[in-house]
């Protein structure tokens, strides 16, 4: 293996058995075949990729995409079905909450017990010692059972003895998302370090503005497939993409400049398509807790969101036009209807919002069998993080206001950024700095 590689991954499969019965996995286990009912879920399919040294790398894709199968192949928890793994370097790795903790160990016992088993002696993990109960941070609980520990508290010292033994290579799955806003700075200001002092990180996180903001490298995985790698940009996109609906296959057809609409190749393409017909909103995950009401005699009967290239997706960069749109049909006539959204947090609180009265885009009478189509364009500069988006249509009826269709919650919206600013809303502040004594 190439001297700059950290980790390279060969062709790696990943099979499991699933079984119809108890009884068909115990024969299944002892090796028996004949007979027994059971059906192959292919976990990874034959995926392949190299981690320079020095590198920060992160792995994207949605649940069941195969992303923490990989990291355990990678570490040694899970063998792979078929191809092999290259490592140079000693890895530390965060799995999962808690993982190679003994609950009934005390904090210290578990950080010499972690220490141990990654091949530590004493005496180094004495040296250490020091800097992992700083780094979590969780006072006198150190020396009760971790059983008795908060979630927070089990990340704060999982982490801080895999990041503090000095590894070479630091692998990380989703273990971020237990700690609070303070303890994650705290940490990826250590992976910071990290990078600075040429170490290799490779972490799953479903944050794609940490993958944006740290990566050098990003690779998506999609039902075992390896989808594509490159910039955490050029990944995200795709990542994108396939959020939308659109399929490897086509997503792979586009890049190589053959891809037509409606789900043909160039080369094969048919005349007709059924793609006017599919609603936009079907390329969306709708809130099964959508809370819809109002007295209906005007309906919304689709929307969307479309980021600056104008393709379906719920993931919005920061700093870039997007589009909410939807279509509204009335049954009855409506003076002067109303159209309107609002980003909430998943707290509930009101973030940002307008609508047609507010910027003086009145449509006069809607009249019954009328459709509108709504299209609110914006920049996008709410914080990186998750939004809720609420739209309707209202309307003011004798000076009361009448809500004929509204969708509360119906999306959900991820916003991308590598720089946030504090509050919601970042201003887009220009700044210099002038240095006026001699």
């Amino acid at each position: 293996m190439d001297k700059d590689i950290a980790i390279k991954v060969n062709n790696v499969s990943k099979i499991y058995n699933l079984y119809d019965s108890n009884k068909d996995r115990a024969l299944g286990m002892l090796g028996f075949r004949r007979g027994v009912k059971y059906r192959e879920h292919h976990a990874l399919k034959d995926v392949s990729f190299e981690v320079n040294k020095g590198d920060c790398v992160g792995i994207i894709g949605t649940n069941g995409a195969g992303k923490s199968t990989m990291l355990k192949i990678i570490t040694g928890v899970l063998s792979p079905t078929s191809g092999s793994v290259d490592i140079d370097g000693r890895i530390s790795a965060l799995l999962e909450l808690g993982a190679g903790f003994n609950s009934l160990y005390t904090g210290i016992e578990n950080i010499y017990l972690n220490g141990t088993m990654i091949g530590f002696s004493k005496e180094e993990i004495d040296s250490r010692l020091d800097d992992i109960l700083e780094f979590a941070d969780i006072g006198d609980f150190v020396y009760q059972p971790v059983k008795t520990y908060s979630s927070g508290m089990f990340v704060r010292l999982a982490f801080a003895v895999a990041i503090n033994i000095d590894p070479e290579i630091l692998i990380v799955d989703e273990a971020l998302s237990v700690g609070d806003a303070f303890f994650q700075n705290k940490c990826f200001k250590k992976f910071e370090d990290f990078k600075n002092r040429g170490k290799t990180i490779l972490f799953v996180s479903h944050d794609l503005s940490s993958i944006e903001r740290y990566c050098s490298k990003a690779i998506l995985l999609d039902h075992g497939i390896n989808v594509g790698e490159g910039t955490p940009g050029e990944t995200i996109n795709r990542y994108k993409k396939l959020m939308s609906g659109m399929s490897v296959k086509d997503l792979k057809a586009q890049e190589e400049g053959t891809y037509v609409p409606g789900g043909a190749s160039a080369e094969n393409a048919s005349a007709g398509s059924n793609e006017s017909e599919k609603k936009w909103k079907d390329s969306f995950q709708i809130n099964p807790k959508l809370d819809e009401y109002g007295i209906m005699d005007a309906k919304i009967t689709d929307f969307a969101i479309m980021d600056e290239q104008g393709n379906l997706s719920a993931t919005l960069i920061k700093g870039y036009k997007f589009h909410i749109k939807y279509k509204v049909e009335f049954f009855e006539d409506v003076q002067d209807p109303i159209f309107t959204y609002t980003f909430k947090t998943l707290k509930g609180q009101d973030v940002t919002g307008t609508n047609t009265m507010y910027e003086n885009t009145g449509v006069g009478l809607a009249k019954k069998g009328d459709v509108f189509v709504i299209d609110f364009e914006q920049e996008m500069f709410l914080q990186g993080g998750d939004y809720l988006l609420s739209i309707s249509c209202t309307s003011f009826v004798n000076g009361e206001l009448t809500v004929h269709d509204r969708m509360y919650d119906v999306l959900l919206i991820n916003v991308v950024s590598n720089k946030n600013t504090v509050g919601f809303y970042d201003m887009n502040s220009k700044v210099s700095v002038e240095k006026i004594n001699s």
